[in-house]
């Protein structure tokens, strides 16, 4: 079955690049058009500080709050108006269901939950779709699922320093790929079908680039609600501190699903996964 798969996808254009080239591929901060990679990577994570210093001041909050036994098994909630132990991948996603399962338990009146992910964050939401939540305590509300420059096969990682901490062997790679587990879903799981936005800068790599396109057509083959938007002008870092504009085209394109902004110009290209298909 796996290779009558393999076979239906052609080679994989990764598979034909020399150790160095996939290196590069995979590693965003080397496609920086603004920085180099050490001085990208310091940047955007004194941006990071300092944007999570402001939202705990301005947000009332819940910081550490337990899902688990682990100590790494806490989240931090951000209420409207108003170090960590080392783990598996499997652990992690395990991790992310448990946690919006709790937060539906904990808030079951919530008016939604929105799923969002840049990067790592980008495939553990990803990693959400093929959850069969009829088979969990309870089907959490989840509105919509927003993925940033994300990557959805994780077997090119597999050969590149990236799965240093990691250690992904190519049957974990396998099994904790959104990509292969919905090629090989006869259908939708159970439970809530939010649309999906899947997103990626025209400065990431190519393969960032061809794995949101072909992650977004096996969606819309599986019958999922969802769209490819390819934002210009921007790189693996920028994309994502977009999100703090309010007249930035990521911000604008998520205000549908939260029914304002309806008016509102969007600048990025947008692609429709459907009319991509047979591209």
């Amino acid at each position: 079955m796996e290779a009558a798969r393999e076979a239906g996808r052609g080679a994989a254009p990764w598979r034909a690049m020399s150790a160095e080239e996939l290196e590069k591929q995979y590693s965003p901060s080397r496609w920086a058009v603004r920085r180099g990679p050490e001085e990208t990577l310091k940047t955007y994570s004194e941006i990071g500080i300092a944007a999570t210093a402001r939202a705990r001041a301005a947000r009332r909050s819940l910081l550490g709050v337990p899902y688990g036994a682990a100590a790494a098994e806490a989240l931090d909630v951000y209420l409207p108006e108003a170090a960590a132990e080392d783990a598996t991948l499997d652990q992690m996603v395990d991790q992310v269901a448990r946690s919006i399962v709790f937060l539906q338990e904990r808030f079951p009146s919530n008016q939604g939950m929105y799923l969002c992910g840049h990067s790592a964050g980008a495939h553990l939401a990803a990693m959400m779709l093929p959850v069969d939540w009829t088979e969990w305590p309870v089907t959490p509300n989840l509105k919509a699922f927003f993925l940033v420059s994300g990557v959805y096969d994780l077997e090119p990682l597999v050969h590149t320093s990236v799965n240093a901490p990691l250690r992904l062997t190519p049957e974990d790679a396998r099994r904790n790929s959104p990509q292969r587990l919905l090629e090989a879903a006869a259908a939708q799981p159970g439970g809530p079908a939010g649309p999906v936005l899947v997103i990626v800068g025209q400065h990431d790599s190519p393969e960032f680039r061809r794995q949101a396109r072909e992650f977004c057509q096996t969606l819309c083959r599986g019958g999922w609600r969802a769209s490819l938007e390819e934002v210009p002008d921007v790189d693996h870092f920028e994309i994502l501190w977009k999100l703090a504009e309010q007249d930035d085209v990521l911000t604008q394109k998520s205000s549908p699903w939260k029914k304002r902004c309806q008016n509102t110009r969007i600048l990025s290209q947008s692609v429709s996964c459907r009319q991509k298909e047979n591209s």
